[in-house]
Order: C-alpha cells, then structure tokens, then sequence
C-alpha cells in the first residue's frame, strides 16, 4: 500500500511563478508518534483534550520528523552532488555554521557551531554542502563527538584532500536545564586528518582563522 503523503505551505499563497516552500510528511508516521505523544501527555497528568493540548501529539510529531529528518538524507551524496576538478590547494574555510541537534542520551536539544575546513587534492565541492553535510549529521539523535568525526570522515572520503579539520562548539540542555544545571558552560570537540594532523603551522592557521573576525 502506498504511503500517504502530507504537505503544508507553511501560509503562504501558492503562486505557479514564484517560491513555494513545502513541507511534506508521511501520514503513517506522523499518526504513530502523535498517538505515542498522547500517551506521554496522559502518563505525565496532563488532559490530552483540553483546548490547548489537542492538537499538540500531532504538532510534536511534526516538529520530531523535522529534527531528525538527517535520518533520510546521505551526507556523501551531498558532496558528491556538487564535486569539481579544481587545483586550487590552499585552505577552504566554511566557519560559524550554526547546528542544531538533539542528544541520544535525553533527547534534549544541544546546539551551537561548526568550523569545517579542509584542503583540496583535486576536488572541490559546493560551500553550501560543507553547512548541509553538517545539517544531514546534525539532525539525528547525536553526541557531539561522533558528530564531529562523522563530518570530518565524510568530507575525506568523498573528497580525498589533504586534510580536513572540524571543530564544533556546543550548548547543551541536558547540562543547562536538568542534571548539573550549568547554564553558562560550552563543549568544544574537534577532529583533523592529513596535514592538518601532520603540520603544526596549518593546524594553528586554521586555529587562528576560525577565532578571528576577518568578516
């Protein structure tokens, strides 16, 4: 049986000749969590029904599938999608991606950057699929250290440059809100291969330009 499929546009007026963004979800999906969300609501003393709540197991199963829609997309096809010959061989920086993830450990959000360089043997790819490399990763149930090594793997593999280095640095709610409550507090982790591990003056370049302001 074929899958039903639902799609929204956001409230905007559908024009043939302008930009419509729609989000779509599978209706089967989307009725199984809400109907998981409902009992969530029940267990935790809430009245499902009340005017406020009802239709909120569907709107956090909506916003669910959207947080972890990384699930369904291939951060290696991403790259790859966008691949050029080039002999460019200096360091291509895409710093300041904001990311936003959710922590297997409590499901609680964990959000903040992603510095991602690397330095071309051949191949370059397009800018933008450095930041959606980072987003495909990001929007799965995640720890931050994995996170970082499955952007870095991923930019070696489908590229195979010299180097690559990511550092990402981190907000988490599962400290700042519960557990050990410390708001104010920052993780940072960081991967590198190739010359980015071998040479100490390329390191700290790229160490020294994701800490500047140059823009």
């Amino acid at each position: 049986m074929a899958k039903r499929i639902e799609t929204i546009n956001n409230g905007t007026t559908p024009s043939p000749k302008g930009y419509n963004k729609i989000e779509s979800w599978d209706s089967e999906t989307i009725e199984k969590l809400a109907s998981h969300y409902h009992g969530i609501l029940k267990l935790l003393g809430e009245d499902p029904g009340r005017e406020g709540l009802e239709n909120t197991p569907v709107r956090v199963a909506k916003a669910m599938n959207f947080l972890t829609m990384g699930y369904g997309q291939n951060p290696g096809e991403i790259i790859n999608s966008a691949k050029f010959r080039e002999e460019y061989k200096q360091m291509v920086l895409v710093k300041d991606i904001e990311l936003y993830s959710l922590c297997e450990h409590h499901m609680l959000p964990f959000f903040g950057k992603a510095h991602v360089a690397y330095i071309p043997n051949g191949y370059i790819t397009g800018l933008s699929k450095i930041a959606r490399v980072v987003e495909a990763f990001a929007r799965r149930l995640q720890v931050q250290e994995r996170l970082t090594v499955q952007i870095r793997d991923t930019i070696q593999e489908c590229l195979n440059p010299m180097g690559v280095a990511v550092v990402i640095e981190a907000q988490h709610m599962c400290m700042q809100i519960r557990g050990v409550q410390k708001q104010h507090s920052v993780t940072t982790t960081s991967a590198f291969t190739g010359i980015f591990l071998s040479n100490h003056n390329t390191r700290e370049e790229f160490i020294h330009l994701i800490g500047s302001r140059l823009h």
